[in-house]
């Protein structure tokens, strides 16, 4: 049996260019594509937002289910992107100084994607509104409907996090 027999769907996603395809072109080519192109699209963001050009909640569904697993001190369900953002992601933010030095991916580990989930595990850090580094390692979930993220289940050291929350008080 040769490989192109064995794993004709990893094949095709590998020969399509991710950058040509359109929301259109990967609905009407199959599912494949459609997980190429969701694939593709966190990528950018990411890189994106590594730049400091873009916002990974610009992927997000309004309404948004988001679970962060674990103890930390922020674990549990948020439902909506407003509240997602009021509740959790602007408090993270203003712990962070007002400089080109505010938390954002350092480095992509990985992107994987099957079927509408997409895994992104990536290394981010900034210095805080003490003036102390903050670092983590995060491994994200995504489920897409629709050419947006539904569903999210996000990882990371709780221990680290929470230290940092409970250290640094965000600025108003």
């Amino acid at each position: 049996m040769t490989t192109k027999q064995r794993y004709p769907r990893r094949l095709a996603m590998m020969a399509a260019p991710l950058g040509s395809l359109s929301a259109g072109a990967a609905l009407a080519a199959g599912p494949d594509n459609v997980t190429a192109l969701n694939k593709d699209k966190v990528a950018e963001a990411l890189g994106a937002w590594m730049n400091g050009t873009g916002n990974i909640t610009d992927l997000f569904a309004d309404s948004i289910r988001w679970t962060i697993v674990g103890g930390s001190l922020i674990a549990g369900t948020t439902t909506g992107k407003r509240v997602l953002i009021d509740k959790i992601l602007q408090p993270f933010a203003a712990r962070f100084a007002e400089s080109s030095d505010k938390f954002r991916p350092v480095a992509i580990r990985g992107i994987y994607a099957d079927g509408d989930v997409v895994v992104a595990m990536f290394d981010g850090q900034g210095t805080a509104n003490d003036g102390k580094p903050y670092a983590n390692t995060y491994a994200w979930f995504l489920t897409f409907r629709d050419g947006r993220v539904a569903e999210a289940t996000a990882f990371f050291d709780s221990f680290a996090f929470d230290a940092f929350w409970r250290r640094v008080a965000p600025k108003p």
